[in-house]
């Protein structure tokens, strides 16, 4: 096809993603009766915990989270997280009759003159009135830069490779990154290395578990504070800490869990910190994170000038028929259910009001009542009249630069 909204199929809204968030804001569309498409670049179901290793059981991961309609039940601890929620990711498509197509890449989005967005998928063309991306991180590993990196001669992987501690046995390994995925991958590489070091850039903050509902709250609004502030709102870990279980104790006590700064450089053999200690080594991990998976919205021009987006709760304030989940609260299980229920409803309350929002009225405001009005020159401010009369809560309506997330 050559893109044009003739040859496109027409939708009220595409849902890009099949993770938790874009499962939520299917769940929510299907409910209110909307009319959605929703891709997946994914082979099968289970977002990108199908990728995660098997050694990492349901009882070794993070919490995670029921999502709506539908509770996870009490499955074995003792199985691969991947497989768990694999199944029960795809019960839930099927309970709720979400159709996700899949596996389908969306490789742009971009507007067309009536107004919609048109997305260019490996399956054809789409024209949609408004889009909520869950795209997620999994597809972009971060790999920061350090002087030598190239000269190194030993393996160098991202956890996004991880799968599992066979590899390493026998062998000298540093492991790079604070995060839970470091953690993890740490505890099991040490019972079959000959020796480990772990290093971070800060120092780990240690919090007693487990991680419920009340310390889930408490870090979506840390990070609900950030981006209000217009700040990145970083990682999970920065803002619920490391869970202290009786394997991470057992594993501080026996010296697997020292920490060490960030090295200086890396060397043919190894690394070299800045006070000149060095130690050999055979395999550096790097636990360095993931960022945003938003190639595909490039020729909708949302980024501003210092690389961030504008937002305004979900929805992108530059372009209100965007919305993204995976910012902010939403950038991991915690606050994926209630930001894809939130996108879900704004973009029914936008229906409802009649005139599509990326279309301007001839007084150059967007439309009538349940929809964002937008003056031009006045980007990244936004207003709501809901049609059902009631305001937005407060907390609801959050507007900051955001950045990925390491």
């Amino acid at each position: 096809m050559d893109g044009t909204a003739a040859e496109s199929q027409a939708v009220d809204v595409a849902v890009v993603g099949a993770g938790q968030a874009g499962l939520s804001a299917g769940y929510q569309l299907r409910r209110d009766g909307v009319d959605f498409v929703m891709f997946d670049h994914a082979p099968r179901p289970g977002g990108a915990w199908q990728y995660r290793w098997p050694t990492l059981t349901l009882g070794k991961a993070h919490r995670i989270a029921d999502l709506p309609g539908m509770p996870l039940g009490t499955p074995d601890p003792a199985r691969p997280a991947s497989e768990v929620v694999s199944e029960y990711f795809g019960r839930y498509e099927r309970e709720f009759g979400l159709g996700v197509r899949r596996p389908v890449d969306v490789s742009s989005v971009r507007g067309l003159p009536d107004g919609r967005l048109l997305l260019t998928t490996s399956e054809g063309d789409y024209a949609a009135r408004y889009l909520i991306n869950a795209t997620g991180t999994w597809e972009k590993p971060f790999w920061p830069r350090y002087a030598g990196m190239e000269t190194f001669r030993g393996r160098q992987l991202h956890t996004h490779e991880y799968r599992g501690p066979d590899g390493f046995a026998g062998r000298r390994v540093v492991v790079v990154g604070g995060g839970a995925s470091g953690v993890q991958a740490l505890l099991e590489i040490a019972g079959v290395a000959a020796e480990t070091r772990w290093v971070t850039r800060r120092p780990p903050e240690w919090v007693e578990g487990p991680f419920d509902e009340e310390l889930g709250r408490a870090a979506v609004a840390k990070v609900d504070e950030r981006v209000r502030r217009g700040l990145p709102p970083g990682s999970v870990v920065s803002v619920t800490g490391l869970i202290l279980t009786d394997e991470v104790r057992a594993a501080r006590a026996a010296g697997v869990l020292h920490r060490l700064p960030m090295f200086e450089r890396i060397t043919p053999s190894g690394v070299v910190w800045a006070d000149g200690s060095s130690f050999e080594a055979d395999v550096i991990l790097w636990a360095t994170g993931f960022r945003a998976s938003l190639g595909h919205l490039a020729p909708l021009g949302l980024r501003g000038p210092g690389g961030g987006i504008v937002m305004d709760g979900t929805r992108v304030a530059a372009d209100p028929r965007v919305h993204l989940l995976g910012y902010g609260p939403s950038a991991s299980t915690i606050g994926a259910n209630r930001a894809g229920r939130s996108a879900a409803r704004a973009v029914r309350r936008a229906l409802r009001g009649g005139a599509l929002e990326g279309q301007e009225g001839r007084d150059g405001r967007r439309g009538s009542a349940g929809e964002v009005r937008h003056t031009p020159g006045q980007t990244g401010r936004t207003a709501t009249n809901p049609s059902d009369g009631r305001p937005e809560p407060p907390h609801r309506r959050q507007r900051g630069e955001i950045t990925p997330a390491a």
